[in-house]
């Protein structure tokens, strides 16, 4: 497949990082969780339940711009919560499809309050989150509910992919 330089965002517990994964394999591309690239400080705020500031996300939106720069296509599952954010990102690959996996704080919590995994904190940070939220326009990137299975999510964004290709290149 051709490059194509892709966002799975949404809100913590939104399924970005299982839809992320899986649509990077489907489409031959390297997968990379934003949340990987967050500092140890982030790390130990998000933990205690502390929201990140904007002067806090900046080196970490510094770093996933470098990423989508040096890479010729890949899939980042990256929360993306405001358009300054996703306009960071963008300016590094202008053409960088965002896919926003959109639901409910309660359908979110349900899924969070499972998680073991992860550094997220409480549902007071979910809620911070769903305040900072500035869900995108329908011109800035593709919204997918993800009130459905997984399989269903993915199904949308793939098809929100091959879509996309095809209109911004008919030969691919």
């Amino acid at each position: 497949m051709n490059s194509n330089s892709i966002v799975v965002m949404g809100v913590s517990g939104s399924g970005k990082s299982l839809i992320g994964a899986q649509l990077a394999d489907r489409l031959g591309q390297p997968f990379y969780d934003a949340d990987d690239f967050h500092s140890p400080a982030n790390v130990r705020k998000m933990a205690n339940g502390i929201p990140l500031s904007d002067a806090d996300r900046e080196g970490w939106l510094t770093d996933l711009a470098g990423l989508i720069e040096r890479h010729d296509g890949l899939v980042l599952a990256c929360s993306a919560l405001r358009r300054a954010y996703r306009d960071r990102l963008r300016r590094a690959r202008p053409d960088l499809t965002f896919l926003y996996l959109d639901g409910d704080i309660d359908t979110i919590w349900e899924r969070l309050d499972r998680r073991e995994d992860h550094y997220f904190n409480g549902r007071a940070m979910l809620e911070s989150q769903f305040a900072q939220l500035e869900p995108p326009s329908d011109d800035e990137a593709i919204r997918i509910d993800i009130r459905q299975s997984a399989e269903q999510v993915l199904t949308q964004c793939l098809a929100a992919v091959y879509k996309g290709l095809n209109r911004t290149n008919p030969r691919r």
